[in-house]
């Protein structure tokens, strides 16, 4: 691998979503990702459609780019064993509560004692200094107390959760985010330190991005959202055929989509040629793309708006994007051969790193799949090890 973070090491003590999608990022570009699994393994490995009992589809996706080692660290052998695999590594990156750290003797001065320059980083539900500290913080409860649940309420007329793990996969993003500011900092001082990434906290930093609105001022001024957002009329509008997104977000595009659609007239009127003017009338405006696209196919609107340069894209669905004709043309999914699990669609690393690439060395590991090879960089013999998965603190995945 030559991804700008090959060379360095990340012990990988998260399971789930968050952690595991941050760290299987930081493999892409590059870095050696231990990942440390309980014996009865990470729980997404039983989640969602499976061939083989253990390596389940969200599993597969997240764990890209890892090796997996099985310790039982409720027991001394366990927790002798991480430390000693800490001593080698860059980073650790847990997702497990500080207290139950610190009770398996695991905390920050402990894992500094093994490494003084560790980066170790935790992620979990909130920050540690209040209230709802020691609460467990899953996608959904995140969802309801960050104001991303109420934003549906202004299209849907309640609260609703949106289908996919919204605050997990935003969270991951800052967690590698995090690991990576971290390291940057340990290579100009020679320091490692401890950093607290709080799902809470971050979901509501990433929410009120745009919708802060009002509340930006002391006292308030005006209610919290981006107006456009929470317009009824802005959704994907109904072709005869199907669905399309349209987005005029400009004068220009504004004026060319009633052109290219035969209304000149409404390209000259105040509600598309004056901002402030349009700001008022969005939501009416989005009606008339409404009214439009309803007399229309998708395909060939679709041509019209992309010759007119007014932006817009069809309405996909997940089993379309295999065949999506830019992502067929750059390459990004690609297939590779599981040991175990036969032939795999694995999409690219999104980011290009030019001079370093990254990319996809590896698939996910069996649970234990590389116990003993990394015990042994870890110091021990053939005769520890074999005390060890006798013990049962590991486990010899390899087949």
């Amino acid at each position: 691998m030559s991804g700008p973070l090959a060379g360095y090491r990340i012990i990988d003590m998260t399971t789930v979503i968050m952690g595991p999608m941050a760290t299987m990022m930081l493999g892409e570009m590059g870095a050696d990702v231990i990942k440390i699994e309980a014996p009865v393994g990470d729980q997404t490995r039983n989640y969602a459609q499976a061939k083989n009992p253990g390596m389940g589809a969200i599993y597969l996706n997240l764990n890209r780019n890892k090796r997996s080692v099985v310790l039982d660290l409720k027991k001394p052998g366990g927790r002798e064993a991480l430390l000693r695999l800490i001593a080698g590594a860059d980073a650790l990156v847990y997702s497990i509560r500080p207290k139950a750290m610190a009770r398996l003797g695991l905390g920050y001065e402990d894992c500094r004692a093994a490494k003084p320059d560790l980066i170790y980083c935790g992620a979990y539900g909130f920050r540690q200094d209040g209230p709802y500290a020691a609460r467990p913080a899953y996608d959904d409860i995140i969802q309801g107390l960050s104001g991303v649940a109420d934003n549906l309420s202004w299209t849907c007329g309640a609260p609703q959760l949106l289908p996919f793990m919204v605050c997990d996969k935003t969270s991951g993003l800052y967690l590698v985010q995090a690991v990576m500011g971290g390291l940057l900092h340990r290579e100009r001082t020679g320091e490692g330190q401890q950093i607290e990434v709080p799902m809470f906290e971050l979901s509501v930093h990433y929410n009120l991005m745009e919708h802060i609105g009002g509340m930006v001022y002391v006292p308030q001024h005006g209610e919290a959202g981006y107006t456009r957002a929470k317009l009824p009329n802005r959704k994907p509008y109904r072709t005869k055929d199907g669905y399309i997104c349209i987005l005029p977000g400009s004068t220009k595009h504004w004026q060319a989509f009633f052109r290219a659609l035969g209304r000149p007239a409404m390209a000259e009127d105040e509600r598309v040629t004056n901002s402030a003017v349009r700001y008022r009338s969005t939501n009416d405006l989005y009606a008339m793309v409404a009214e439009i696209a309803a007399a229309w196919e998708t395909e060939p609107l679709r041509a019209l708006l992309e010759k007119a340069d007014v932006p817009c894209g069809p309405v996909n669905r997940y089993e379309d994007l295999p065949n999506d004709p830019h992502l067929k043309a750059v390459g990004y999914f690609k297939e590779m051969e599981h040991p175990t699990e036969g032939r795999l669609m694995v999409p690219d690393i999104p980011v290009r790193f030019m001079g370093s690439p990254g990319g996809q060395q590896s698939l996910a590991p069996q649970l234990g799949e590389h116990s003993v090879a990394l015990l042994q960089e870890a110091g021990y013999g053939a005769d520890e090890i074999g005390r060890l998965v006798k013990e049962g603190v590991t486990v010899d995945g390899r087949r």
